[in-house]
């Protein structure tokens, strides 16, 4: 397993709050990034999926995030 692989940790509708758990992960000193469905950001939709974004870090910051994000996403 190579600890750099990067897995998601929050998944939400719309870039909004996963740009915010991004930001609290880097506040912390955790490296992570958004990943988005470019139709949904492209056209503006959020329903059945088209609007899905994920927060990913590398695995070495797994439970760490996960531990950040459960106190406040």
């Amino acid at each position: 397993m190579d600890k750099n692989e990067l897995v998601v940790v929050y998944t939400t509708q719309g870039t909004l709050r996963a740009e915010m758990a991004k930001g609290r992960l880097e506040s912390v000193g955790i490296p992570a990034m958004v990943k988005f469905e470019s139709a949904g950001r492209t056209l503006g939709i959020i329903v059945d999926g088209l609007g899905k974004a994920e927060v990913l870090v590398p695995r070495e910051f797994e439970e760490q995030a996960r531990e950040v994000l459960k106190e406040n996403p």
